[in-house]
């Protein structure tokens, strides 16, 4: 923008008592019109710097911080880096001059050859917009570091009350508001809360003071809708959200509200009122950006505290209803295995009675419900280990253990239920006997699991083979593995990554009628990742199943665990 010099011009003196002391360069290839500007600044009280070219204009500008520096527009190329307001005198009629003065860093131009008068008016001019723009630049950083620590604060707590408390006192505090209050409205997003602050001195407003809730909501609305189609700034929004004195849903008894919008999406969720109770206020630019930009925030916050809070509570019930299922069962596996203790108690009296001993037919028979008590038992176990929340919480009781010897136990307790059904069962002989440090209880536990699946799963006329052997892994750890091998039905590829999941059973021993609980193989897992093993499950349908368990051995158990 250019102006034209004005003859005439009148300008009131400030007293150099009052007004702090200036400096000015000027500078002006044209020696005449050099003095004549320096005359006039020197006789408004200004200190006077004098340059002829770029070099001694560059120099002056080394030597002092100018108040304004006055330069010809053939100059203005070395203004560029300045910090100080810069007048430039052009000539209209010369279109060399006009674009010379267009280079950054010039803040006014002035036509040459200035009236004297005019040229001190406008200097002094310049240097006060500038000084006033610096102060509110300033402002603006103060007020927007302060209003960032209050988005720290919404930013560090999940409670949605304690980050509506954070944002009304910081606004209150930051703006110094009279008063300051935020609401939310019904709306899944968030929790429906209101938090107020006021100023020191003041009572706390009435909720009658408040726009009644359907008048907020449709201001927030309306006002919501409206930032959706501007620029982005939320200038020109904000300045719309600010009610005036008159009709409207203002504050009662304030000289001036501002109405924030929350929101999220498409439609609002709240509102932040900011309430000057005896003077109007005018909000500046930078003020109702950074104003948006928290409020931006503490939506933000509310819907994540909320979503938070919602899941922590749904956590809660999940913890609840855990608890009563492991309570109900630990209840029921007490009242089941009281009677169970009773009956095979007695089922072992008959069978071993030498005075009235039972017909080879009735032994048979007694053999069958003997099985059937085994297998309740053991679904009373793994019903018990389940209600337990696994084996994570039961201790271990470590001790060293021939896995060979408890590979010959368990196949020799599984004989006679293999026999039953016609499978065979070969354990492989082993040069040496590796020692591990386990439970030997929880071990066995392990391999009756996967021995007895393996006799269930296998048809008449089948066969499974245990063996172990011991191994040096890549890293120098020395490992102990157990292969149980059957020609039963096998698993499909489908399901095969299934099979640890609890209650877990595969298609075709749910179609064959195969009993079980889908337990064994969950529990057997868990107590070999107790132990620092693993276990893998290789299968073909139809053909077979392979179930390997490796254990470390010695010192590596003892870490592992």
């Amino acid at each position: 923008m250019y102006s034209t010099g004005r003859e005439g011009s009148t300008v009131t003196a400030v007293p150099s008592d009052v007004r702090p002391p200036r400096t000015a360069v000027v500078a002006d290839p044209d020696a005449g019109r050099l003095a004549l500007n320096a005359q006039a600044l020197r006789g408004a009280g200004y200190t006077v710097l004098e340059a002829t070219d770029a070099h001694s204009l560059a120099a002056a500008l080394e030597a002092t911080e100018p108040s304004v520096v006055v330069a010809d527009a053939f100059l203005s190329g070395v203004l560029s880096t300045s910090t100080a307001p810069v007048l430039v005198m052009v000539d209209l009629d010369n279109p060399a001059e006009i674009e010379a003065a267009n280079p950054p860093g010039i803040h006014d131009c002035i036509t040459k050859p200035p009236a004297p008068q005019e040229l001190v008016h406008r200097a002094s001019v310049l240097i006060d917009q500038v000084s006033r723009r610096r102060a509110s630049r300033q402002e603006a950083e103060g007020l927007r570091e302060q209003l960032r620590g209050v988005s720290a604060a919404v930013r560090a707590t999940n409670d949605p009350q304690e980050i509506a408390d954070h944002v009304v006192a910081g606004f209150g505090r930051t703006l110094k508001a009279d008063h300051v209050v935020l609401a939310t409205f019904e709306d899944h997003r968030v929790p429906l809360i209101t938090a107020s602050w006021h100023r020191r001195g003041l009572a706390e407003l009435p909720v009658e003071a408040l726009p009644h809730e359907d008048k907020a909501r449709a201001m927030a609305d309306a006002l919501w809708a409206g930032t959706e189609t501007l620029s982005g700034d939320g200038n020109e929004q904000a300045a719309r959200s600010e009610a005036k004195p008159g009709p409207g849903p203002n504050i009662a008894g304030a000289a001036s509200t501002l109405a924030v919008p929350i929101g999220e999406g498409n439609s609002s969720l709240g509102i932040i009122w900011i309430a000057m109770m005896d003077r109007p206020r005018t909000w500046s630019s930078a003020e109702l950006g950074l104003i948006q930009h928290v409020a931006g925030n503490a939506a933000y916050g509310l819907i994540q505290s909320h979503l938070i809070n919602s899941q922590q509570q749904v956590v809660k019930q999940l913890r609840e209803l855990d608890k009563a299922k492991t309570d109900f069962l630990a209840t029921v596996n007490h009242e089941l295995r009281t009677p169970l203790t009773s009956i095979m108690a007695y089922l072992d009296m008959i069978q071993e009675s030498t005075e009235h001993p039972v017909s080879r037919e009735v032994h048979q028979m007694l053999d069958i419900v003997v099985r059937n008590t085994e297998r309740l038992r053991t679904l009373i176990e793994d019903m018990l280990s389940v209600s337990r929340g696994g084996l994570d919480t039961m201790a271990m009781q470590l001790a060293p253990v021939r896995l060979g010897q408890t590979l010959d136990l368990v196949a020799a307790a599984l004989r006679p239920l293999a026999t039953l059904q016609n499978v065979t069962i070969d354990v492989d002989p082993v040069p040496e006997d590796p020692e591990i440090l386990a439970d030997e209880v929880q071990l066995q536990q392990v391999f009756t699991n996967l021995v007895s699946n393996a006799i269930k799963f296998t048809p008449s006329g089948g066969r499974i083979e245990v063996g172990s052997e011991s191994h040096a892994a890549a890293d120098g750890s020395k490992w102990a593995t157990v292969r149980i091998a059957d020609t039963g039905i096998g698993i499909s590829s489908d399901e095969i990554n299934h099979v640890f999941t609890r209650f877990y059973r595969a298609s075709n021993a749910m179609n064959g009628a195969i009993p079980g609980t889908g337990l064994g193989l969950a529990i057997s897992k868990d107590i070999v990742d107790r132990h620092g093993g693993r276990i893998d499950v290789a299968s073909t349908l139809g053909t077979g199943t392979t179930v390997t368990v490796s254990l470390p051995l010695g010192t590596d158990s003892a870490q592992a665990n």
